[in-house]
């Protein structure tokens, strides 16, 4: 049938998966780091993603393409929210859980009220995702590459390995994306030094390591590098 449904120029978009968030019948989902109109049927004509899009690259088409399907996508919305009361993927570090301290700990880490810990981020910005692949900063860098919840869960992340190194995040679970293709072009296209990889012990935080890998490997290039794993009550494991 010949209906209103949205179009997605690719060459614009920078892949931040902000359409496919906002858009409420999962008609838009995020392949190979672009957004892509996976399921036409589930695109409603309504445009809640334009809004959602910086770099405006989503419009409006007339054109022929399945009809809406409701019954669908409140079939696939019902299996989502069912979902939601399991470990995706069965992975335990989605698991909820309270980290005690000792009183001991807390005396040893406490410092006084107007004591200022100085932020040792050297670049902006720092998910992979936004980071220009020829940024100047890369050029004789000391690269770390951390997953996301490794600088919340080791206190004095910022000292130990954000300190001296160009710093990108991610959480290959969370961005449904293959990290290793803009990280091979970051290591063949600049002067890196080392590659620090920062994760959690948790299997699905593996993507982030295995990304790295992969670029490492296909990039050509023998640069030195190691991965610190850290524990979720904030202990180091090399």
């Amino acid at each position: 049938m010949l209906r209103k449904i949205i179009k997605i120029d690719e060459e614009k978009c920078n892949g931040c998966g902000a359409c496919a968030k906002a858009c409420h019948e999962g008609a838009i989902e995020m392949v190979s780091g672009k957004a892509k109109l996976t399921k036409e049927d589930y695109c409603d004509g309504l445009g809640d993603c334009l809004p959602a899009c910086p770099v405006d690259a989503i419009k409006f088409e007339i054109r022929e393409a399945p009809a809406y399907n409701e019954e669908a996508v409140l079939a696939s919305k019902k299996a989502k929210e069912e979902e939601k009361g399991k470990l995706p993927c069965g992975c335990p570090g989605t698991k909820s859980r309270t980290i005690k301290r000792t009183e001991r700990e807390d005396e040893e880490n406490t410092l006084p009220v107007n004591a200022y810990i100085q932020s040792r981020l050297q670049q902006w910005p720092v998910q992979i995702k936004l980071v220009p692949v020829n940024a100047p900063y890369f050029d004789g860098a000391n690269l770390l590459i951390a997953a996301d919840c490794s600088a919340y869960a080791y206190g004095n992340f910022h000292n130990e390995f954000i300190k001296n190194r160009v710093t990108l995040i991610g959480c290959p679970k969370l961005d449904m994306v293959d990290y290793s293709e803009k990280l091979t072009a970051i290591i063949r296209n600049n002067n890196i030094k080392s590659v620090t990889v920062t994760r959690m012990e948790v299997p699905c935080c593996g993507g982030i390591e295995n990304a790295v890998k992969k670029a490492l490997m296909d990039s050509g290039k023998f640069i030195p590098w190691r991965v610190v794993t850290i524990t979720t009550d904030g202990r180091l494991i090399e």
